[in-house]
């Protein structure tokens, strides 16, 4: 998926580690720290730091999680 981050890039579309997205903002994830993006997901809402997403293929369903703004695992966020 790594291709996906670089086109929100060229686009000025994407949001480094660390910023606050929005609703509907895709966020990228790296399970394995390769710098490839491993999995992605729809960033549901913003609270206090921390980021509730919408996400498929976790456990094999849909999911709603959250995770600390400041994740290692985070990426950063497409915001299409």
């Amino acid at each position: 998926m790594c291709n996906r981050t670089e086109n929100f890039k060229a686009k000025n579309q994407w949001l480094g580690k660390g910023n606050l997205p929005k609703s509907g903002n895709i966020i990228f994830f790296d399970w394995d720290g390769d710098s490839v993006s491993d999995h992605v997901g729809i960033v549901e809402k913003v609270e206090n730091n921390i980021v509730y997403t919408i996400e498929g293929n976790s456990g094999d369903k849909i999911a709603k999680l959250s995770y600390e703004k400041n994740s290692p695992y985070i990426m950063g966020y497409g915001t299409p």
